[in-house]
């Protein structure tokens, strides 16, 4: 079960680990996407299914942050079983190219002389594109409009065509488009420059201090067997460390991370901790 849409960053490795799967346990593993409500619908889908670990959920950090976000949130983080990370990746600071700026700062200095004119695609109030352009706002002083979509091929498009203006987009997501020159990427969130755009900078070589992170996972519910738990991470780590899963992965921006269902339960919990502060600074809350 997908949260998104499909040909998105969460549906394209997904899919690869979908087929490898299938022919692991020589059985039909079928993706399904349930885009809506900030990815909460496909969680609660999952989690209403029988806990048995035929029901599998491509997890993101959206879904331990979604539990701090929602006022009436339907699972805790506890109903979530971590299986394995499969990647991890910064995000791309795509515009339209008919945005009049070059670079970050050219940016930055066009959303502060006209105040809310630009937009910027958000996947739900609790995605990390609305938090980064929070972030950015707050940082440099600017004013942005904020426009939902329910999954980032959507507000590419939506870029592409000129009717949205900023994306924070996974870099998966934005490279074909970014290497086809339908769009500009000023910057990146990460620590250091990704090997797929080596001539975009940080934020932080811009002079931005905003450094931010993304991850996707195989994740069921709580109370799958341990024997079911530990079958699958050994069949996924298999998957994610693989040479093809690599080059998929690799090539568009993100990098492949397999993890043991301790550390990336850590790594959920972590996430929604990490999150909490700006939660509560930017008021971002849903009934």
């Amino acid at each position: 079960m997908i949260g998104f849409t499909a040909g998105g960053p969460t549906d394209i490795p997904a899919r690869f680990i979908a087929d490898r799967l299938s022919s692991r346990f020589g059985v039909p593993v079928v993706v399904e996407n349930k885009p809506g409500a900030g990815a909460t619908l496909a969680v609660a889908e999952v989690l209403s299914r029988p806990r048995d670990g035929y029901d599998l959920l491509v997890c993101s950090y959206f879904d331990p942050v979604n539990t701090l976000l929602y006022r009436r949130s339907k699972y805790q983080i506890s109903d979530l079983q971590g299986i394995s990370l499969i990647t991890k990746y910064s995000y791309a600071v795509a515009v339209s190219n008919a945005v009049p700026a070059s670079n970050i700062r050219e940016l930055i200095d066009y959303g502060k002389a006209h105040p809310n004119e630009l937009n910027y695609g958000l996947l739900g109030v609790a995605s990390m594109q609305n938090i980064l352009a929070k972030q950015l706002e707050k940082t440099e002083g600017m004013k942005m409009t904020g426009l939902p979509f329910k999954g980032s091929a959507d507000s590419l498009q939506e870029l592409i065509a000129g009717r949205v203006h900023v994306v924070f987009g996974p870099p998966i997501a934005v490279f074909p488009f970014y290497e086809a020159k339908q769009l500009k990427v000023l910057a990146v969130t990460g620590d250091e420059r990704l090997p797929s755009m080596p001539t975009v900078p940080t934020l932080k070589e811009s002079g931005v201090p905003i450094t931010a992170f993304g991850w996707l996972g195989i994740c069921g519910s709580s109370g799958i067997p341990a024997d079911i738990v530990a079958q699958l991470n050994e069949a996924v780590r298999g998957i994610v460390d693989s040479p093809e899963y690599r080059d998929l992965v690799l090539k568009s921006g993100s990098v492949p991370i397999s993890s043991t269902p301790q550390e990336f339960q850590a790594t959920i919990q972590k996430s929604a901790d990490d999150v909490a502060p700006l939660v509560k600074e930017f008021d971002i809350r849903v009934d």
